[in-house]
């Protein structure tokens, strides 16, 4: 039956399997509300329209469906642009519904108004539309899901005119049948095939793309050894010999990937944020496997290059395993000899936060899902903090905003009811999104928020020393967290030792709502 457009918007998304919306409801976009409820979603209210954000991107990192918010014109979109850049540059699924100005042009000094938000909106998007009709709403949303399944996932924003929201629509047509991904097939990778055939040092380096449970199997199967990048931790699993980890950015990485006689990249960009240097450091041959064109093509220069999905990659590769013989020039001994080397550097450049990092991953089950901010303490966790699974931590590693990991981490344990999910962040990125931990007391999250309170922006007091600056503006007066935690009614700890700190973590998993437990330097 005829609805208004907002309500039939809701319909459409439940048909596509939303089941979960983020956000803010204002007088603009209000329509959109009228229908979630109906359509049976759950509506989950933020404190702020970044939040919003960030709780939709870790909802889709938890669930590889895209998450989903609702927000206003103008200041409600230019608020959650900040979580569109993050998840724009980390590949994650995000649609962002707005309400929009039936006329911006020729009308000034309306409520919310923006000169031109569409366009904003795009400079951190996939895309930005604007639907003038139920038809074009319809159409819009249609192509965005169909693209999260088809290329490389990433935020699309739709806005839609007051007006059109509010006037009677027929419904949403029923979903399309999705369209079928190329699939690669072992013939395909014979160029690969023929230089797995004679390698004797085959590296394979796997990104956030490779998505495949396979990894552990090919790379055994081949006598490959491995790196990962940030976003690939866990693909190997624990314990893989040859496994070097997510410590791409060591100096002494270079020297390892120049040893090795072919160079296997699987869904990783190689950027700035993955490697921290210009060259990767190969001087044999390079094979790309990507879903981007501009990835593939890149400064790089791979000799092979396959637009492939990393799942369809790893099933043709294994199967066609079947006939190489394991290469045997690596051993376990160098692995675990630079492995050590690199885990003392990182002590050494971020001192007395890896033995904290180590009790902490003790009193963590194996399939705790973690949603990290920008703190040192992440910093130093990325590299030495082995994954058993992947797709089990997440950082704002391309955008690298503050203020990401707490309402990410909502979104995630939104997604993942009665499975451990926890949060780990810095105590001036805790401010800017702090609010929230009025949200995860609403929703009754037992959530461990691990609060690494150095009481400054140590990392940048760092950055200042090292370019001879004297460090200004570095230090904050922070409110008493644990106070403030019991304000919005959660619950809070502050241990004094780690075997403390262990204790307070175990029983934060099983809190009827979410602990803050304050950790400082002082706890060594």
């Amino acid at each position: 039956m005829k609805r208004p457009l907002g309500a039939q918007i809701s319909h459409m998304l439940r048909d596509r399997g939303v089941d979960v919306i983020f956000g803010i409801p204002g007088v603009h976009n209000q329509e959109m509300y009228r229908g979630i409820e109906e359509a049976g979603i759950t509506h989950v209210l933020a404190r702020h329209e970044q939040g919003a954000g960030f709780m939709a991107d870790g909802y889709a990192r938890a669930t590889g469906k895209p998450g989903v918010a609702y927000v206003i014109t103008g200041p409600g979109l230019c608020n959650i642009m900040t979580p569109m850049g993050q998840a724009y540059t980390d590949s994650v699924p995000m649609l962002v519904m707005s309400s929009c100005l039936d006329e911006a042009q020729a009308v000034h000094g309306q409520l919310h108004q923006m000169k031109d938000q569409r366009a904003a909106a795009e400079t951190v998007t996939d895309w930005s539309r604007q639907a003038n009709s139920a038809q074009a709403a319809y159409g819009l949303v249609e192509r965005a899901f169909e693209e999260f399944e088809l290329s490389r996932p990433r935020p699309k924003h739709i806005q839609v005119p007051i007006a059109q929201l509010e006037a009677d629509a027929d419904p949403a047509p029923f979903p399309n049948q999705p369209a079928l991904r190329t699939k690669v097939l072992p013939p395909d990778l014979a160029p690969v095939m023929s230089m797995l055939n004679i390698a004797r040092r085959p590296l394979f380096i796997l990104g956030g793309g490779a998505r495949s449970n396979l990894w552990r199997q090919i790379l055994t199967e081949l006598g490959a050894a491995c790196f990962t990048t940030y976003a690939g931790r866990g693909m190997a699993g624990l314990d893989y010999a040859l496994d070097f980890g997510a410590m791409l950015p060591r100096p002494g990485s270079a020297d390892v990937i120049a040893s090795a006689d072919l160079v296997v990249v699987v869904g990783a960009e190689l950027g700035e944020v993955d490697l921290w240097r210009d060259e990767l450091g190969n001087s044999a041959s390079l094979v790309r496997v990507d879903l981007d064109p501009k990835v593939l093509s890149d400064r790089h220069r791979a000799a092979v290059k396959l637009q492939a999905d990393g799942e369809s990659f790893a099933r043709a590769l294994l199967e066609a395993t079947d006939h190489v013989k394991p290469a045997t020039g690596w051993s376990p001994a160098e692995v675990v000899e630079a492995r050590n080397r690199w885990r003392a550097e990182v002590d050494a450049e971020r001192p007395g936060i890896v033995p904290v990092m180590d009790a902490l991953r003790e009193a963590m089950p194996g399939d705790t899902m973690i949603y990290s901010d920008m703190t040192q303490f992440a910093y130093v966790a990325k590299e030495v903090w082995d994954m058993a699974y992947p797709y089990h931590w997440h950082h704002p590693t391309g955008f690298g905003t503050l203020g990401y990991g707490l309402p990410a981490g909502i979104g995630g344990a939104v997604a993942r009811r009665g499975k451990p999910t926890a949060v780990i962040a810095g105590d001036y990125g805790f401010h800017y999104t702090m609010q929230e931990l009025g949200v995860a007391v609403e929703l009754g999250l037992s959530l461990p928020i691990i609060l690494w309170d150095n009481g400054k922006l140590k990392e940048i007091e760092d950055s200042m020393v090292r370019g001879q600056i004297a460090p200004n503006a570095v230090v904050a007066r922070n409110p008493d967290f644990c106070k403030l935690a019991e304000a919005f009614g959660a619950l809070s700890a502050a241990p004094s030792n780690l075997d403390e700190m262990q204790v307070a973590v175990r029983s934060a998993f099983d809190a009827p709502v979410p602990t803050l437990i304050r950790v400082t330097p002082d706890i060594l």
